[in-house]
């Protein structure tokens, strides 16, 4: 046995995992003991009581007598908030930079590697303390706001934009549309190699089709300064303005890198070939090089993203009721730290995994199948 080497191996996993476990259940065993003798509560029964916290600001309805297990589940819903439109806005400006640093043009290029490198050697703390200190030395009150484009309203109490009001008068008809725009999907799907035009006119004639069969209405909810605030619309603190601008503009730079690159590892004889067709830069870039930039770019881009999410604890920095900041005052309203710790660790243990999940899961379905 001694000389069969995968019996040998499988020997040591068993002995290092038994070690593994042996190891944890005396730490595990260790800490309750302590945990009893000092009198510390131990269990996760406290979810269940109410929370008493204070949550500024949260896009799930909340209230100060709700328990710690929807008080927690507001701060998660407020960290994805934030974490997918920092990928969004971060993922459009990158690849907007990544491809004008390539440009001929000295200003344009010159401009975007100024954000960049700005961006990739600013500690984002310090960004996001810097921008939160601007926002309110260089920014009116509210009631002389700028209006930055119509209904578009900025000041020291936030953004304020319209809001799109949907109703839909028929849930039944409502199934009929998401129908009509799966099939509208499908033909896309089928036809886009193809037909190009026709698969565009289609997904468009399935949307329409979707919308008139649900009775939908949409209605544009104006914002309206009255009194001493604006009414209507959708208003952004500047607590979440500020840790939105502030990983938006840490994270492009880093996407603008990794675009530039994966636009770099593209032969130049995709180029020519491209000329050759007649194609035009914009259409080359968007039909040929693009495609073939996203199975190399997207490994480095998705750790971009996980970094986005531990990077949302950044928040607690200017205020923002994050996931983290709304354990931390959980802890220490209610003592139980070692089961707080568990839950943090879970939580972005879960998020992380779910956006590299998703991740894989299309890097596979975008991957060159070799026969």
């Amino acid at each position: 046995m001694l000389n069969d080497a995968k019996a040998r191996a499988i020997a040591i996993q068993g002995v290092l995992i038994f070690a593994l476990v042996g190891i944890t259940a005396l730490l595990f065993t260790t800490t309750i003991a302590n945990l009893e003798a000092r009198g510390i509560p131990i269990g996760f029964d406290f979810l269940t009581m109410p929370s008493r916290l204070v949550i500024s600001e949260s896009i799930l309805p909340y209230g100060s007598r709700d328990p710690y297990y929807w008080a927690i589940i507001v701060g998660i819903a407020n960290t994805i908030l934030i974490s997918a439109l920092v990928i969004i806005f971060s993922s459009i400006i990158g690849l907007i930079l990544g491809i004008t640093r390539l440009s001929s043009n000295p200003l344009a290029s010159g401009t975007c590697k100024v954000w960049v490198e700005v961006a990739r050697n600013t500690p984002p703390i310090v960004l996001l303390i810097f921008l939160y200190s601007l926002w309110w030395k260089i920014l009116p009150p509210i009631g002389q706001a700028v209006n930055l484009a119509p209904g578009v309203y900025v000041s020291m109490r936030g953004l304020v934009m319209p809001a799109f009001d949907v109703s839909l008068q028929s849930v039944g008809w409502g199934l009929v549309g998401l129908t009509s725009l799966l099939i509208g999907a499908r033909v896309v799907r089928t036809f886009s190699r193809r037909i190009e035009w026709f698969a565009i006119v289609a997904l468009l004639g399935a949307a329409v089709l979707g919308f008139w069969a649900t009775k939908a209405s949409i209605k544009v909810d104006w914002p309206v300064f009255t009194g001493f605030s604006f009414r209507g619309g959708i208003g952004l603190t500047p607590e979440l303005s500020t840790i939105l601008v502030g990983l938006t503009i840490y994270t492009s730079g880093f996407v603008a890198e990794i675009v530039r690159g994966g636009v770099l590892a593209i032969g130049k004889g995709q180029w020519d070939a491209g000329r050759s067709l007649g194609l035009s830069r914009t259409r080359i870039l968007r039909l040929i090089v693009i495609p073939q930039t996203l199975r190399i770019i997207l490994p480095p881009l998705n750790s971009q993203y996980i970094n986005v999410v531990k990077n949302s604890t950044l928040a607690i920095a200017v205020g923002y009721p994050d996931f983290l900041a709304v354990m931390n005052t959980t802890i220490s309203k209610s003592s139980h730290s070692i089961e707080g710790l568990f839950i943090i660790l879970g939580v972005y243990l879960a998020l992380n995994l779910t956006l590299s999940a998703v991740a894989n899961w299309y890097n596979r379905r975008i991957a060159i199948v070799e026969r």
